[in-house]
């Protein structure tokens, strides 16, 4: 049989206001992260979306109109500006202000990573922007030049709060803020101060939003805030009296997020469970603006008639139980009293936990039909007597998970991933409690619509289902694992009785009690009813006898009996019991209440099922209905099964493994393989790029090459030109040096020059002198002159006699007869004689003329100097070196001696003094002119080596 998954359940939506119509705009594949509205263009509205990006799209035309990108993190927050102008984005980073007329970025606000941005906001029908932060500082700034007008004070420390949600009255007057705590913080922004701390109730430990409830009438000074706490239900208080005004949400069906209409006529909120619920204002605040009771009552007189069972009905105070005055006649007061009695069992019978009672909840329900939904979770939990075993379900729970619902995700792909976890624990509670439910197929299908309805609370999820087991199940697993054949026989015998020829034509069509019963029961109707439905069929199957279930099947298929008929085809009897039907439930469920009392005794389940029994306080009671040797052995089965397959899939593991580990191999392998070609290509490409690099490193140093010759040229042209500065300006100190020596030497000529006129001025006074010393001389001489003749005439007469004698001897010698070598000898001896006489005779006149030749030279040169002394000084002194170094040494002695002391030491000091400044001036001129010489060859040679 084809089944439907648990995730395919259906809930409807609760709409609490009229019906609600709505139109698809656009696809946008992302999930959305905020919306706003009543922009300048009313049909249009912007989306952000989970990538980041803001979105605006047309109602109208269905088409996107811009695409604003400029976040780096999620948006949570669009605020638009009264004027529709203008919108602000906010994302945990940055706030941007955007122009809804060309959709550009106006201004961005960037923080520092550690504050981290709360929210900002449009003040409503102001042009001031509200920036909060996560350190709590709240600014206040001009939306045109953003400037910041006010900053609001630190809260007090003994109610000081991380503010997370705010709200803004339309006015902009008041600003209510909240965190996780049960304070409100209430600021005037005109005074800009903390005026009122409002603390909520106890039960009341986070806010999660705040809004106020817009009022027609109150001139946007909104009294009535909307608190949403962490228990799923929204508040509604006034902050001027603090009062408590009403309530929507429950903890069963908590409210996730809530918004309400400008106007303030609806509110719509998105639950826990994922339905949408709008509620009107008007009707929640009935009781609120009601008028006040009227101050004169009438008291009315009873009518005269007899007592009815309406008339025993009792009211339950907070005080003694009133109940209604009894008759005085005897005999109707022991008919009375019987009856008392018989009602006192009874009413002890159907009393119920927290002051309810069963037989006036049945009598409430066949008047509406259905439970209010308010208190629908709290009349089911007093009638089914839970005891809430928190112990007990939390051993269960420790447990874990039951291995058969390891994998329940696989089977039974459900969506939500809190509500498969919910399913997995409370199935594999119900494993732990008894063993036939971890074998049992159709228990998700079973629990799964009372886990969707009890996610939020698991131990009353539980307990539900285990009642329901232990009573609505009755005798279900008898059979195990095959379908309760006895339970299928009693459907088919009231549906014989009762309609014998819809059960002809299931006969004729081989359609048996497995296809038209058995699919409702394992799945509790919940894939032929809506949730309104199966809601409002369960508040009368837990309101009556556990039969009543399976008068609900029989009904189901009666009142189904016109398509049923019309059906041919098996698959078409499967699908007819797998979807959901055209039908409607209450009058299934006034069939049902027909079929209880028109049944007969013989055939009614009633009288096979036992009543209604609670589970016990404390510990939950042992559940062993169903053949333990077909579960032990299915068990055992199962057991063995397991561990067969442990060993194949550790053999499977393994030959995996090994296989794995020859892929492996292979893959290493081939990995290998490809790397070396990898590399032996990269080293192809490589030894290619090597080359191409080395080719152009080749070029470069050519380049380089020719560039550094050029820079060599510019540097030896630089050197060159910087030479040649060098050379100008050594020039020009050698010219200066130059100038400082000719200056020098005019200077010492003309010093040299007076000293020479004073010289020849002395020279005259000694002209004169030697003028009268020179004929003194020439008297001297001619006399020494006449004496040194006569003594060589007389030398000479001498020597001649004696070379005669010599002469006469040597004839006398030859005469005598001598040896030839004598007579040789002594002729050596006379020549030398002759040889010594005449160089005498010749020494004497060189002595003699020397003496003249000197003492005319020196009276010459006096006279010469004495004239002319500074053209012919030099030409003197040369001549006299000249003519000094060709006299003999003995001219020069004989000269000196013959001089006079005087004068020839004084003559001698002024020629010492003269050659030597002389020479001294001619060196520095020579050394001069050496270095000019030297600079102008180099000169000439630097051209060379530059071409060169």
């Amino acid at each position: 049989m084809g089944k439907q998954t648990p995730s395919s359940f259906p809930f409807s939506f609760r709409i609490a206001a009229s019906s609600i119509l709505f139109n698809l705009v656009q696809r946008t594949a992302q999930a959305c992260t905020a919306l706003a509205f009543n922009l300048r263009r009313k049909s249009e509205f912007l989306v952000a979306l989970a990538d980041y990006s803001i979105k605006c799209f047309d109602t109208v035309t269905k088409e996107l109109v811009s695409w604003m990108r400029g976040h780096e993190s999620s948006v949570f927050s669009i605020s638009v500006h009264a004027s529709g102008k203008y919108a602000i984005t906010t994302s945990s980073d940055t706030a941007q202000l955007w122009d809804l007329d060309t959709f550009q970025r106006k201004r961005k606000l960037n923080i520092r990573q550690s504050v981290g941005i709360q929210k900002v906001f449009f003040l409503p029908l102001s042009n001031t922007i509200l920036s909060c932060f996560k350190d709590n500082s709240i600014f206040a700034w001009e939306c045109d030049t953003l400037f910041c007008k006010y900053q609001l004070p630190a809260p007090p420390e003994s109610s000081s709060i991380l503010y997370k949600v705010f709200a803004v009255t339309r006015d902009g007057r008041i600003l209510a803020a909240g965190g996780k705590s049960n304070h409100l913080h209430l600021w005037c922004l005109e005074a800009r101060q903390l005026f009122r701390i409002i603390q909520m109730p106890t039960k009341v430990r986070a806010i999660r939003h705040l809004e106020f409830l817009p009022d027609s009438f109150d001139a946007g000074s909104n009294q009535v805030l909307g608190v949403l706490s962490q228990d799923g239900i929204m508040r509604f208080i006034n902050i001027q009296t603090c009062k408590l005004l009403f309530e929507i949400g429950s903890l069963d069906q908590g409210i996730s997020s809530s918004v309400i209409s400008p106007h303030g006529r609806y509110i719509a909120s998105i639950m826990e469970n994922g339905s949408l619920n709008v509620y009107s204002v008007q009707a929640l605040t009935q009781e609120i603006n009601k008028p006040p009771l009227p101050l004169v009552k009438v008291i009315e007189d009873l009518p005269k008639k007899k007592l009815s069972s309406s008339d025993l009905k009792m009211k339950v105070t907070s005080g003694r139980v009133q109940q209604p005055a009894k008759p005085r006649g005897s005999k109707i007061q022991t008919r009375i009293l019987k009856q008392d009695l018989t009602g006192d069992f009874e009413s002890k019978k159907n009393e119920l936990p927290d002051g309810l009672n069963k037989k006036r909840l049945q009598i409430l329900l066949k008047g509406y039909g259905e439970y209010p939904t308010k208190y629908r979770m709290f009349i089911w939990r007093s009638l089914l007597q839970l005891p809430e075993n928190h112990t007990a379900f939390s051993s269960l729970i420790d447990k874990g998970t039951h291995v058969t619902f390891l994998n329940l995700q696989k089977k039974y792909p459900i969506k939500s991933r809190k509500l498969l976890r919910v399913l997995q624990r409370t199935l594999s509670a119900l494993a732990h409690w008894s063993v036939i439910f971890s074998d049992t197929p159709y228990l998700p299908l079973l629990a799964f619509p009372f886990v969707k309805l009890f996610q939020n609370n698991q131990l009353i999820c539980f307990e539900v289902i285990a009642t329901l087991i232990i009573n609505w199940c009755q005798h279900w697993f008898e059979y195990f694992p095959n379908p309760p054949i006895n339970i299928l026989s009693m459907i088919e015998n009231v549906l014989a009785f009762h309609d014998k020829e819809l059960l002809r034509h299931f006969i004729d069509h081989d359609i048996t009690s497995q296809l038209y019963a058995w699919p409702l029961l394992e799945t509790v109707f919940s894939e032929v009813l809506t949730r309104e439905e199966w809601l409002k069929l369960f508040d009368n199957i837990f309101s009556n006898h556990p039969s009543f279930l399976l008068m609900t099947v029989v009904a189901y298929n009666i009142c189904s009996r016109v398509p049923l008929l019309n059906c041919n085809l098996k698959d078409d009897f499967e699908f007819f019991f797998h979807h959901r039907n055209n039908l409607d439930i209450n009058v299934v469920i006034r069939q049902v209440y027909h079929l209880m009392e028109t049944t007969p005794t013989d055939i009614h389940p009633d009288s096979m099922l036992n009543v209604f029994v609670a589970l016990t306080k404390g510990q939950y009671p042992v559940f062993n209905q169903y053949p333990k040797f077909i579960v032990d052995y299915q068990t055992q089965e199962r057991e063995r099964i397991r561990n067969d397959e442990l060993d194949y899939l550790r053999e499977r593991q393994t030959v995996e493994d090994m296989q794995a580990e020859v892929d492996q191999q292979r893959v290493e392998d081939e990995a290998w393989c490809q790397k070396q070609e990898l590399l032996r290509k990269a080293e192809e490409t490589r030894r290619e790029m090597l080359l191409q690099e080395e080719e152009k490193i080749i070029q470069q140093r050519q380049r380089l090459a020719a560039v550094k010759r050029e820079l060599q040229v510019k540097e030896m042209h630089l050197q060159d030109a910087a030479r040649r500065r060098f050379l100008k300006l050594q020039q020009d100190q050698q010219e200066m040096e130059l100038r400082r020596l000719d200056d020098e030497i005019g200077r010492k000529v003309y010093m040299r020059d007076r000293e020479i006129a004073a010289t020849a001025r002395d020279l005259e006074m000694r002209q004169l002198e030697l003028e009268s010393q020179k004929r003194l001389y020439e008297k001297n001489l001619t006399e020494n002159q006449a004496a040194v003749a006569k003594e060589m005439r007389a030398d000479a007469d001498a020597y001649r006699r004696k070379v005669d004698l010599e002469e006469h001897m040597f004839h006398k010698l030859i005469e005598a007869g001598e040896t030839q070598s004598q007579k040789t000898q002594k002729w050596k001896e006379a020549e030398g004689k002759e040889f010594c006489l005449r160089s005498a005779k010749k020494a004497s006149a060189l002595s003699d003329a020397s003496r003249k030749w000197f003492l005319k030279q020196e009276i010459n040169a006096a006279v010469e100097h004495a004239e002319n002394p500074c053209h012919k000084e030099e030409p003197r002194f040369q001549n006299e070196q000249e003519d000094a170094s060709c006299l003999p040494r003995t001219s020069h002695l004989n000269d000196s001696s013959e001089m006079h002391p005087s004068t020839q030491i004084s003559l001698n000091r002024r020629a010492v003094e003269w050659d030597t400044t002389e020479q001294n001036l001619i060196q520095k001129v020579r050394n001069l002119r050496q270095r000019l010489t030297a600079q102008a060859r180099h000169r000439c040679q630097t051209p060379h080596l530059l071409a060169a």
